[in-house]
């Protein structure tokens, strides 16, 4: 599937605001894209006045970023930014960290994990060995196996740790470590209500299964409509065949999303996240399927969901204020003296934008 666009372009922006440059050709690689489509993407955002372009060097135009490529960091603390390649939810998270390291005059060293299991624990020792003096991570943990061969290593790291956008299971080794997140649950609650709001009582809920993120929203789902005593039918699926890990699923869990919405005689789904959750409404206009007049749907991520046609309605994890809390709570424990804190598990809420991709179910008409 092609990226959008719109997407690619605020991948580049974040990739070198978080670093205050890039080389056109290492953005490339990252972006899996040709030198020639960055350049055009660098072209476009440095008229736009969010970049400036240099030799095969592109520089961000904030403040702080005007030293030069070779120039020697400043004196102080190292904290180490460990967060998956290709992974636009957390650019924004990322960004919000990094503005409040840069204005603590904190160093950051980004370093970007592979989509391997196990990918992270190399880059954190290297990063030590480097010389960081704590950590912000989001870990990919694509499954439970993969929180749990984290943890021993994970929760004796040496150095004040603070787990971004990640929730560690109740009674894991990474219980007490330092978190800040959003509340899934929450924002799952938004979407429900807001729709039942609208009159809706069936609905289709349709995640990938790969992520932690995923897996608190499906959840969420299953408390939030088995509970609510106007939620009449609900279902859940897989949102594309390759969102999730390897089965058990049953068949309505792996299904085509339009069969299963008539199945269900849904009016309404909630989509995580997305680009998926644009792919979905397409496909659904293949189908005759008309959004919202036959069938109201809420995204859920909100990075690029107000660029669809139409624009989706969509949940808003504080992914900036997420970065920003983490980077924040740090700095506390960087300032404190060894093994005098209490753990922390910092929770924040998303916020419901309303566009045009929700409406209220139509009244059936008088026979």
């Amino acid at each position: 599937m092609r990226e959008p666009v719109d997407l690619r372009r605020q991948r580049i922006l974040a990739a070198v605001q978080a670093r205050g440059f890039a080389r056109v050709r290492d953005l490339a690689d990252e972006l899996q894209v040709s030198v020639v489509t960055v350049r055009r993407d660098v072209e476009e955002l440095t008229r736009e006045g969010r970049l400036r372009r240099g030799h095969g060097v592109v520089r961000s135009t904030l403040p702080a970023q005007e030293t030069s490529v070779d120039a020697a960091p400043a004196a102080g603390d190292r904290v180490a930014v460990v967060v998956p390649v290709r992974h636009s939810y957390l650019n924004e998270t990322l960004h919000g960290a990094r503005t409040v390291l840069e204005r603590a005059g904190v160093r950051m060293a980004l370093h970007l994990s592979p989509q391997a299991s196990g990918a992270e624990r190399p880059l954190v020792e290297r990063a030590l060995a480097d010389g960081a003096d704590g950590l912000l991570i989001a870990p990919r943990w694509r499954g439970r196996a993969d929180e749990e061969a984290d943890h021993e290593w994970l929760a004796g790291i040496g150095v004040p740790t603070v787990l971004m956008e990640r929730r560690p299971w109740r009674g894991s080794a990474l219980h007490a470590l330092d978190s800040v997140c959003s509340d899934h649950w929450y924002g799952a609650r938004l979407a429900v209500e807001h729709l039942v709001g609208l009159g809706h009582r069936r609905m289709v809920f349709a995640t990938r299964h790969d992520s932690p993120t995923a897996r608190s929203l499906r959840a969420a789902f299953a408390e939030i409509a088995g509970a609510h005593p106007l939620v009449e039918q609900w279902a859940w699926t897989l949102i594309a065949p390759e969102a999730g890990a390897d089965g058990p699923y049953s068949a309505d869990e792996t299904a085509e999303l339009p069969a299963l919405m008539r199945k269900v005689g849904a009016t309404a789904m909630v989509l995580h996240g997305d680009v998926d959750a644009l792919m979905v409404v397409q496909r659904l206009a293949e189908e005759a399927v008309r959004v919202p007049q036959d069938c109201s749907v809420v995204a859920y991520d909100d990075v690029v969901a107000g660029l669809g046609s139409p624009p989706l309605t969509a949940v808003s994890p504080p992914k900036a204020e997420v970065g920003q809390a983490a980077a924040e709570l740090l700095l506390q424990r960087l300032a404190e003296a060894p093994g005098s804190r209490t753990g922390r598990r910092v929770e924040l809420l998303p916020r419901l934008m309303v566009r045009g991709s929700t409406d209220r179910l139509a009244e059936p008409l008088d026979e």
